[in-house]
């Protein structure tokens, strides 16, 4: 196990040990999937231990765990997540701005990646989730994202239409494998397909696959990384053949 790993775990015990000894709410970083499949390997080590996950949107991948509950504590407190709109200052004269722009420029300012959850474009806008103790740090500072001029501020409500646009795509696969899914939806060689398994960089439900064989059912989300995400939505007819022709839907 690499150390920054067994540093991430104990750092969890850590908070949920917190929170049931002084009876308070106490949160962890913005997670990764990579992370939150970590997370979820310390489910026997928390038995007993009130908790739940959250990005600042329900289309967020990125999430926070809060350890707590209201009948613990005798309060409710909300996760400490704000929201940031990042526009250009003229849209006539803006480059065309990716996420990896919006990202490395909040970066760029010295803030870590664990206090930054999702960044979602929409319209050449960032809307980037951040810890509410960097939020301000992001709004007074953030003036350009690559060449473009920008205005950074605090929104009091999330816009609802983050919901990440689904791609619908058909492919023949000889099975419901795992391993068979991706490497049809990516265009993958078999052996490829299997080396992302033992690199650990797939994921089913924000949790790591290392199983090839494992079938998929409708409604998994898939995470690769390095080549994106998409919904399974199962068999959608089968060939004279033997195959199957079965649907997915991926993230644009």
């Amino acid at each position: 196990m690499l150390e920054s790993d067994t540093l991430l775990k104990k750092r969890l015990l850590e908070l949920a040990e917190t929170s049931r000894s002084r009876g308070i709410y106490t949160f962890s970083d913005f997670l990764s999937p990579a992370e939150q499949a970590l997370f979820d390997s310390l489910r026997r080590e928390l038995a007993g231990s009130a908790f739940s996950l959250f990005g600042g949107h329900p289309a967020c991948e990125r999430q926070m765990i809060r350890f707590g509950s209201e009948e613990e504590t005798g309060y409710d407190q909300p996760f400490p997540i704000c929201c940031v709109e990042i526009a250009p200052k003229n849209g006539k004269f803006s480059d065309a701005l990716t996420h990896r722009d919006f990202l490395g420029a909040a970066m760029h300012l010295g803030v870590r990646r664990e206090v930054l959850g999702d960044l979602f474009v929409r319209e050449n806008t960032g809307i980037l989730f951040s810890k509410d103790t960097v939020a301000p740090f992001l709004a007074e500072t953030l003036e350009t994202v690559w060449h473009t001029p920008v205005v950074c501020r605090i929104l009091e409500t999330c816009p609802e239409s983050l919901a990440p646009k689904l791609v619908p795509q058909a492919v023949n696969v000889p099975s419901e494998r795992a391993d068979a899914v991706i490497g049809a939806v990516y265009r993958l060689s078999r052996s490829e397909s299997a080396r992302l398994f033992a690199a650990e960089r797939v994921f089913v439900n924000s949790r790591t696959l290392e199983n090839p064989g494992h079938a998929l059912h409708v409604g998994d989300i898939v995470s690769v990384r390095g080549f994106g995400k998409f919904c399974y939505r199962g068999k959608e007819r089968e060939t004279k053949k033997g195959r199957s022709f079965v649907l997915v839907e991926r993230y644009a």
